[in-house]
């Protein structure tokens, strides 16, 4: 049966996901806004600019939503009557100020969503005494490397339960008529005061010289009425008491670097009135920024309610407002309990609220590049050092769309390989979202004309792993599986794009042109002994196991999309013969040049310096890639393509140096089935020992990310008069490297943990139980391989999960998270998490990749 939120999205998804949560929550500090001749970005415009100067690119809010094109914007403003400023964004330390890189320092959820953003949930929790950012700054800068982060918890500004519980609900009454229900629970001990400011404001498209058509929100009756060329006529009003203040979305130069023109009534007049008395905001109440202004007296545990409308109706709050609440949290409930309907209630709860981070993290995204360096029509020109600086080879990308990002905060930018793995679990309940996305990758104004994918915008041009055919792979058979039809067109557009791309790879980044690749950094920043993304320091090269992998798993996926678009045409039989071999000569590469050590049973980087070899013997995830290049072709594959069996057997027999990789056979059920994989069955047992030992790479959470045995035996790598070093690091970085806050020295990351877990599988349906392996190594207990995926997963679910003391290990060292009923079920998931312990590290909002919780729970395949 239907659900009325699958009606919307099946029958008019382009006017219901016209507004949605795609506001950022940081624009400062961003690559975009960044106009400095050196790249500064975290120093061209602070948080203190954040206020009073008007973003170039995009803007930011708390809890807010906006239209499609980003040109209207409503979000939430705060003050508790001690903070010096406004509370309208999230606050946090920059890179250069904290001790492990950036990082938001406050606390708010998204606890719900639905796909077309008919119903959504924010919440957030502001402290009742002054917020601490000097001190937050000062403490965190004064830590080093190896001490822990200073938290917002930490300050004691919690403490006696001294703040504001905030939760705002969204409830469309119509596509563009959103209802808003914000409720204020005073926590504390004592009667206190909140101001709250619902407000609206357009995105500055005129102070730029491209359009001086001026959008306005004028007072009018105590409502917001804000008139734009394109939306037409939009309001905000509200119930109850509130004063209407209006400014305009224009810097501050004044109060920025001391220039007199400009206007009275600035981007920051509004904080300005309501904390000072300033004149900052219009008497005539016109403008372009407009807010609603609520004075909340609340006593101890109760709580304030007030009832808001956006939308192009007239300004009536109360009409169908409470039906329409009640009615879309209803319908959001049916959506997500029949597709939950398999989960206990924890699990439940755990995957809704990973999917609803994910559409939560949907961001409309504007930056073109070329712009970008050239410099705007009205303003001053750029420094010269960025015709030759950062992204300067990707003029042609030029992107002004919404995206689904890595974080609304730390990263409020697109990764392709972060947005692949998000892209599977978000096809979960909206795979023609899913599906756009990866297409929007390859498109002409995204991909290089070279091929290449964008990375990220601190450098479009690093190299992020090849996971876009495999991503496409997956969301197909989802959508397949959920809808009962097969979206071919979908899967031969990306193929013909990721051809391009392949291309770039193999031309690119095999130096040598002997099917062993570098890559570079791939991602996992500082996994390794040397930067992998910087020149050696030695003459020679790198060959890395993980690159190799990639590229050999980039091909398994190619040859099984070309598998399924051959049943469909078979002018594509012949590209699964191409992939097929490309296949085997990498597979083959990767054992003949050496970077399998049959001594320790492992696949190591190998550093190459004319005809010395030295590999650098760290266990790692490095070495557990080639395991996720496997796949394998049923007896009723070949029979449809008799074509391309005929070939493989050519193969088999013509290039037995080759055949290896190919020709693994094992018959189950009377049915005999081949097994493609760099790792075959003599290698398989051997790295699974590694994988499986607990005191090695296997934690309690997953698989970490170095193995606990480098925690007291460091690889010690001695090159041009340095000593270069690696240790099992479980917690946040102790290097420089990558800025800082990035560790892939020993903590549990979900996206290469997703693909073990799916090559496990694969290996475990193709010998069933006919191969057992000893799980955990030591143990003494032989398991089947898809016994040994379970329960990988159940421990990657279980970071989330209460433990046997009712604890989460996500939320860390914090008692009062596992012990406050009010904190214990709020779910953050993080970039990464600890890999003895399971406490969530990195960027707090990380749910783009970390979201594939969500996928483990709903996909057990």
């Amino acid at each position: 049966m239907t659900t009325a939120e699958q009606g919307r999205l099946d029958h008019d998804r382009a006017a219901w996901q016209r507004w949605g949560p795609y506001l950022a929550e940081r624009a400062w500090g961003t690559v975009r806004e960044d106009y400095s001749p050196s790249g500064q970005a975290w120093n061209d415009l602070p948080h203190d600019h954040a206020r009073s100067r008007a973003y170039r690119w995009n803007e930011d809010g708390m809890g807010g939503v906006c239209d499609d094109g980003q040109r209207l914007c409503v979000a939430f403003s705060f003050w508790n009557g001690a903070d010096p400023i406004l509370k309208e964004r999230i606050f946090g330390l920059t890179g250069p100020e904290g001790n492990h890189g950036e990082d938001a320092k406050e606390y708010w959820w998204f606890l719900d969503s639905t796909p077309s953003h008919s119903w959504m949930r924010w919440r957030y929790w502001y402290p009742q005494r002054a917020f601490p950012y000097d001190d937050l700054v000062r403490e965190n800068r004064r830590r080093g490397r190896f001490d822990p982060e200073f938290e917002l918890i930490d300050t004691g500004v919690f403490d006696d339960d001294r703040y504001w519980d905030i939760t705002v609900d969204y409830a469309k009454a119509a596509p563009d008529d959103l209802c808003m229900r914000v409720t204020v629970r005073n926590a504390g001990p004592e009667t206190a005061t909140l101001h709250v400011l619902p407000t609206m404001w357009f995105r500055n498209t005129w102070s730029w010289g491209d359009d001086d058509r001026r959008p306005t929100v004028v007072a009018k009756d105590g409502v917001l009425v804000a008139e734009h060329h394109r939306l037409g006529r939009m309001t905000l009003a509200g119930d109850g008491s509130a004063a209407t203040l209006v400014c305009e979305n224009e810097s501050n130069g004044r109060g920025l670097w001391g220039i007199e023109d400009g206007t009275p009534y600035p981007k920051d007049g509004i904080g300005e009135h309501v904390i000072h008395g300033a004149e900052t905001v219009n008497p005539d109440g016109t403008g372009s920024k407009g807010s609603l202004w609520y004075r909340l007296s609340v006593e101890p545990d109760a709580a304030a309610e007030i009832r808001l409308r956006f939308g192009a109706g007239a300004g009536d709050v109360d009409t169908g407002f409470a039906r329409t609440l009640a009615a879309r949290e209803r319908e959001a409930d049916e959506f997500y309990g029949e597709l939950t309907a398999g989960l206990d209630p924890e699990a439940a709860m755990i995957a809704r609220q990973a999917l609803a981070g994910l559409m939560w993290t949907k961001q409309w995204y504007h930056y073109d590049v070329e712009r970008w360096i050239e410099g705007d029509p009205a303003g001053p020109p750029p420094p010269e050092s960025r015709g030759a600086g950062r992204n300067h080879e990707w003029r042609h990308l030029n992107n002004a769309d919404v995206i689904t990002v890595c974080d609304t905060w730390e990263y409020p930018w697109y990764a392709t390989w972060d947005l692949a793995f998000q892209c599977v679990a978000i096809s979960h309940i909206d795979p023609v979202f899913a599906k756009q996305q990866l297409l929007l990758m390859s498109r002409e104004w995204y991909m290089h004309p070279s091929g290449q994918l964008p990375a990220y915008e601190w450098a479009f041009g690093d190299v992020n792993p090849p996971v876009h055919a495999w991503a496409a792979l997956r969301v197909f058979a989802i959508d397949a599986a959920a809808s009962g039809e097969r979206d071919f067109l979908f899967l031969e557009r990306v193929f013909q794009k990721l051809l391009l791309n392949f291309t770039w790879w193999v031309n690119r980044k095999d130096a040598a042109g002997d099917n062993v690749f570098e890559g570079g950094f791939l991602g996992m920043d500082n996994i390794g002994p040397v930067d992998r993304s910087a020149p050696l320091p030695v003459e020679g090269r790198l060959e890395q196991s993980d690159a190799t992998g990639w590229m050999a798993l980039f091909c398994l996926n190619m040859l099984e999309i070309a598998l399924v678009l051959a049943e469909h045409s078979l002018a594509y039989e012949d590209m699964c013969t191409k992939f097929l071999e490309h296949f085997a000569y990498i597979a083959t590469a990767i054992h003949d040049r050496g970077l399998w050590d049959d001594e320790d049973g492992f696949y190591y980087d190998v550093l190459r310096m004319g005809a010395e070899r030295v590999p650098l013997r760290v266990r790692s995830m490095v070495g557990l890639l080639p395991l996720c290049a496997v796949t394998t072709l049923g007896q009723g594959t070949l029979e449809r393509l008799p074509s391309f069996a005929a070939h493989l057997d050519w193969f088999v027999a013509n290039k037995p140096q080759f055949a290896r990789h190919v020709d693994h056979r094992h018959q189950r059920d009377g049915r005999e089935g081949r097994l493609l994989a760099i790792v075959g069955p003599e290698r398989l047992a051997r790295i699974l020992e590694r994988l499986l030992d607990e005191g090695e790479l296997l934690s309690a959470h997953g698989v970490r990310s170095v193995s606990a045995h480098h925690g007291t035996e460091p690889f010690v790598l001695r090159l041009a008069g340095m000593e270069l070093s690696v240790d099992y690091e479980p917690g946040e970085g102790t290097t420089g490297l990558f800025g800082g806050n990035s560790n892939w020295r020993g903590p549990v990351w979900f996206p290469v943990n997703a693909l073990v877990i799916e090559a496990i599988r694969a290996y475990g349906r193709f010998f069933g139980d006919d191969v057992m392996v000893e799980h955990p190594t030591g143990s003494g207990r032989p398991r089947e391989l898809s016994a040994v995926a379970d329960d990988l997963c159940d421990r990657l679910v279980g970071l989330f999960r209460e433990d046997q003391d009712g604890h989460r290990p996500v939320h860390g060292p914090y008692e009062k998270f596992h012990t406050d009923p009010a904190w214990h079920d709020l779910i953050p998931f993080h970039e990464y998490f600890h890999g003895d312990s399971g406490a969530g590290l990195g960027a707090s909002h990380q749910t783009g990749w970390t979201g594939l919780v969500a996928d483990l729970l709903l996909r057990r395949d």
